[in-house]
């Protein structure tokens, strides 16, 4: 018999203003709600008579160590060329293809662990229902009555204790009984081996001829209090119970890209005993303290309104309609919440989807796609007073360099290391998919970018040398292999691509793509600039120099654009409303265009927005939310981040009911690139030039704020230097400021068109009203 539900009118609103909150259970993935410590985490459906807890293991994917370059692509590497340069493009093309791309041809996917059932006796009636995510301390907690009982459950992923913690009570005593089972779509068995323990063991997926490698275990303990515990051969049962809580230990035998000889059963038992041995409400404080370490940096009011009230998915509904500011609020700090959840010091780096997949043939596998989304993953981490989760990117970059290395010589004859568009849980670089997608080697170089923001935004010198390798090793590989293009005699890559792009020639393969050469200025300026603060290579550092001046220049069109390509080709492409606005890389996220000091060259992106328009998937609308208010177009910035918050669609962008992003299908970087674009809005910095030459950074204040925000305030915003960032405004207008300097780098602070220049030593705090001479 199906149980009758009440209306919901004494379901309240949410207690505080960071909680995700609806009037019943999930019945679709994209409604359930995630769940993370970085390296385990989970998908909340919150079922009353059906509860599903779907776990992911962040080391969890398919094969294992493999070496995928391709022994053929040197000795093509001539013709390629030859043929790029004769304008034959569809030829090289298919050259690339059948002689360049790596074996196999794919990479391997991330895969699920499986879920905890929880299967609950069913109810005459359900009064209440409620179900949220409180991201302030990262649990989800379901709420109902049912014959005069009031049930609670919560769920979270604690980071100190490494399991998840599942938590079932009841306001009367004896009220809880249920079954838990486990189920899994990979090759495992799962069997009871105490009354309270069920066990899965199994090995990962093989993929693309790749055997898998991996061992896996997953246990649950079931820890009851009173009542009676029973159990079959697959399932532990309760009966009675006051109130009961299970501890989730998941582990693989992954030690590095290169090793998978760890002990996954002698880690999970380990876990399960020593979380065993806390009482609920310690592990429920240690979690919570440690996830509001980070959590509570940042905080951000951009205004109250009654629709605050509503449940998320109706807010998502309505948002486009105004009137609800806090959303934007809220959907900011879900981002911040996403990251924490999914990119910690130790674990793994935040795919495609974060941590979160119920696939074993996930959308584009769940990897990291290094052409622009598993960058848009970090944009926010350095400005959102997140920098410790870069820290599981900056140590895949350091593998990186490892199997890169292999892939420079045996592809490209070459030194240093280079990175494809993609990589994956082995760390393989060379190039996939295809020519028109894979044959783009500026990935790794890209990668670099991050590892000298890092340094720019803490001033950590450690870090510098620790990384400077990585840089020198980027550089290595593209003074090695650039080449002179014959019209003009610039250097260029080649071959290469305006990434996933074809231009009107039938193919993507070119030379020299305007993003190429944006992202090497960068890779040289910044590797330059480390060996000179490390005291290191000095005819290197001229070596790069000398050959930045020779990249071929940013070029305006006959439009009016910024060239996506050496020619002019831009209004003659295919898809002119392409998703990917990479030739604006230079704008966002690098600064080499701004429109203080390259007025033109911003007033021609402005152009090449203008064309590609509004509308992309969810991470495209995620870059170009960044690219206007990089502009310090306020109201165009907005315009994109109602696309983001409109309800998710086919056609691509909007955000499913749990607040992920959709490319469609889900995709976690357009959450953190529509997170980073609201900190954006708000401030902007960059290094300038100094007089003395010692580093300077000037600091935009509300560069892009919208008329839908007239009132607001923010606090603990990072902006490079080392500085930190509150903010209060009214009317549209900013009345004060505070710049807390964590390094006594030099800056400048920008409001409109006043300036001021502090003295920003080491520790000092400076406040400014935005107007001349007030410090």
């Amino acid at each position: 018999m199906t149980p009758v539900w009440t209306a919901n009118s004494r379901t309240e609103a949410p207690g505080g203003p960071w909680i995700l909150w609806y009037r019943a259970p999930a019945t679709q993935w994209v409604e359930a709600l995630p769940i993370g410590n970085g390296r385990l985490g989970a998908m909340v459906f919150g079922g009353v008579e059906r509860d599903r807890i779907e776990l992911n293991e962040d080391t969890l994917w398919a094969g294992g160590p493999y070496d995928p370059d391709n022994p053929d692509a040197l000795a093509a590497l001539p013709e390629a060329r030859r043929l790029i340069f004769e304008g034959k493009y569809s030829e090289a093309n298919q050259l690339i293809g059948a002689k360049m791309m790596a074996k196999p041809l794919r990479q391997m996917p991330y895969e699920p662990v499986g879920g905890l059932i929880l299967s609950f006796p069913e109810p005459k009636a359900i009064e209440n229902y409620r179900r949220e995510l409180n991201l302030d301390t990262a649990i989800t907690r379901v709420t109902y009555a049912s014959g005069g009982v009031h049930f609670t459950r919560e769920v979270f992923s604690s980071p100190v204790d490494q399991v998840i913690v599942v938590r079932l009570t009841a306001d009367k005593p004896g009220q809880l009984s249920f079954t838990a089972r486990m189920e899994t779509p990979q090759k495992a068995t799962v069997n009871v081996e105490l009354p309270d323990l069920l066990v899965m063991r199994g090995v990962n997926g093989a993929s693309q001829g790749i055997a898998g490698a991996l061992t896996f275990q997953a246990r649950v303990r079931v820890l009851a209090q009173d009542g009676t515990t029973g159990a079959t051969q697959d399932t532990v049962s309760v009966s009675n119970a006051d109130s009961v809580t299970l501890l989730i230990a998941v582990a693989t035998s992954y030690r590095s890209f290169k090793d998978v000889s760890g002990d996954p059963e002698a880690t999970t038992a380990k876990q399960i005993r020593a979380a065993g041995k806390k009482s609920f409400d310690a592990l429920r404080a240690r979690h919570v303290a440690e996830h509001q370490r980070l959590f509570r940096r940042v905080e951000l009011d951009l205004g109250v309104t009654d629709a605050a009230k509503l449940p998320t998915d109706e807010r998502i509904r309505s948002f486009v309609a105004g009137n609800d500011p806090q959303l934007a609020a809220l959907y900011f700090q879900f981002g911040r919440y996403l990251l924490i959840s999914s990119s910690r010091p130790g674990c793994q780096p935040a795919t495609l989807q974060g941590i979160w997949n119920e696939s074993m043939t996930p959308p584009w596998d769940s990897k990291y796609t290094i052409n622009i989304n598993t960058e848009m993953n970090y944009w926010p981490a350095e400005t959102g007073n997140l920098a410790e989760c870069v820290e599981p990117l900056v140590a895949m970059v350091m593998d990186l360099t490892k199997t890169g290395a292999r892939t420079a010589r045996v592809q490209w004859g070459a030194g240093g290391w280079v990175a494809h568009h993609n990589t994956d849980l082995w760390r393989a670089s060379a190039p996939i998919d295809g020519p028109t997608w894979g044959f783009w080697p500026t990935g790794g170089a890209w990668l670099c970018r991050h590892l000298w923001q890092h340094y720019e935004f803490s001033g950590d010198k450690k870090f510098l040398a620790r990384v400077y390798p990585a840089m020198k090793g980027a550089a290595q590989f593209f003074l090695d292999t650039l080449v002179e293009e014959p019209k003009h005699h610039w250097l260029v890559t080649c071959p290469s691509l305006s990434p996933e792009n074809q231009h009107p020639f039938g193919a993507s393969t070119c030379a020299g793509p305007t993003m190429d050469m944006e992202i090497l200025r960068d890779l040289f300026a910044d590797t330059s600039k480390a060996a000179g603060i490390l005291g290191v290579d000095p005819d290197f550092r001229k070596r790069l120099s000398e050959t930045r001046r020779r990249l071929a220049p940013l070029q305006i069109g006959r439009v009016g654009q910024l060239q996506e390509w050496l020619e002019d080709w831009d209004m003659d492409a295919p898809e002119i409303h392409h998703r990917h606005v990479s030739h604006l890389y230079g704008l966002f996220p690098s600064d080499q265009i701004n429109v203080f000091d390259t007025p033109e060259l911003a007033a021609a992106a402005r152009r090449s927005l203008e064309i590609r328009g509004d509308e992309a998937t969810g991470w495209g609308m995620g870059w170009r939310l960044n690219l206007w208010a990089r502009l310090q177009d306020g109201e165009h910035a907005y315009r994109i981040l109602t696309l983001l918050l409109a309800p998710a669609g086919d056609t691509g962008g909007g955000v499913y009911p749990n607040l992920f992003d959709a490319c469609p299908p889900f995709q976690i970087d357009g959450n953190f690139g529509g997170t980073a674009g609201i900190a954006e809005m708000l401030v902007h910095s960059r290094p300038v030039e100094s007089e003395t030459g010692k580093p300077k950074f000037e600091i935009e204040l509300l560069p892009a704020l919208p008329k839908a925000w007239p009132e607001g305030w923010v606090k603990g915003l990072r902006a490079s230097g080392g500085f930190e960032m509150d903010l209060d405004w009214k009317n549209g207008q900013m009345t004060s400021a505070t710049l807390h300097s964590l390094t006594g780098n030099l800056c400048r602070l920008r409001y409109g068109t006043a300036m001021r220049e502090p003295n920003a030593r080491k520790g000092r705090t400076l406040r400014w009203n935005g107007r001349a001479g007030n410090d």
